[in-house]
């Protein structure tokens, strides 16, 4: 019965559902394992993992140590028993090799290396990721859908009142010093669980952001994915709902590639786009 439990536990934490995780899921493995969209369960979530049955087997052992024993030794002497001996052994190997592989390709997939300055802009160069979410108007809109003009990402969510609405107006600054409102400021929300697709309006308002900006959402599972794909990391606070992050500003160029990654600054990005535009 503890391997059975165990088993379940474990595919519960680390068996891939398919590409996009179900919003249950996400929810069940953030809330039981403080798993991130797609990854991996955090230090907490591990220690629950291995330690959850080896303490069912210390109780077993301690509470029941006389009678484990007698029936270990009855179950030695019968043929069945050390069948569904084997089989468990079996299981537990499958078991293992499953999460082995698992682990080994979320550690493959991992977050990208961030510059390790503030202010110090690291260049990517790497094609945008197939991220598609759904805008203030309810559109669908596609990073891809971007190429062939330059384009300022970040990532705020709509109950941050410090960080967030300074970055947005900074990027917003940094448009008007380079005289560039042909650049569209493109938000992908921190926080899908409050800011849905319906009050992305609401949130585009409030930031003062221009027609040809965009503020992006979707479900908790797409969002995540997303996110991850972008190399952002971030940590929710299940009680509050709050994310604690950093800032990023990813400058896209027209050729659809991430052509600058500047964390933990904003001032200054618009002399980037004068570089992007000088490169291509």
């Amino acid at each position: 019965m503890i391997g059975v439990i165990t088993a379940a536990w474990w595919a519960l934490a680390l068996w891939p559902a398919s590409g996009v995780e179900p919003e249950w899921l996400a929810r069940t493995r953030a809330a039981c394992f403080g798993s991130a969209h797609g990854g991996l369960p955090d230090a907490g979530g591990w220690i629950l993992l291995i330690g959850e049955p080896l303490g069912m087997v210390g109780v077993l052992v301690v509470v029941w140590g006389r009678s484990l024993a007698l029936d270990l030794r009855a179950a030695r002497s019968n043929p069945r028993w050390r069948l569904a001996a084997l089989a468990g052994a079996v299981g537990a190997v499958v078991v293992l090799g499953g999460a082995g592989v698992r682990v080994a390709r979320a550690a493959a997939v991992g977050p990208w290396r961030v510059s390790g300055a503030p202010g110090a802009p690291a260049r990517p160069d790497i094609d945008a990721p197939a991220v598609t979410l759904t805008d203030q108007r309810g559109v669908q809109v596609s990073l891809a859908s971007f190429r062939g003009r330059t384009a300022l990402l970040t990532f705020a969510f709509g109950h941050c009142s410090t960080v967030c609405p300074a970055v947005v107006s900074g990027l917003q600054a940094e448009r008007r010093a380079a005289n560039r409102p042909d650049v569209p400021i493109i938000v992908i929300t921190l926080d899908p669980w409050r800011d849905t697709p319906d009050r992305l309006a609401t949130i585009a308002t409030h930031w003062d952001l221009s027609p040809g900006d965009y503020v992006l959402s979707g479900t908790v599972a797409e969002v995540g994915l997303a996110l991850d794909a972008l190399g952002i990391v971030r940590q929710r606070d299940e009680r509050t709902g709050d994310v604690t992050h950093g800032t990023t500003v990813l400058v896209l160029n027209q050729r659809g590639r991430i052509a600058w990654r500047a964390d933990g600054w904003w001032g200054g990005v618009g002399r980037l786009l004068g570089q992007v535009d000088e490169s291509y």
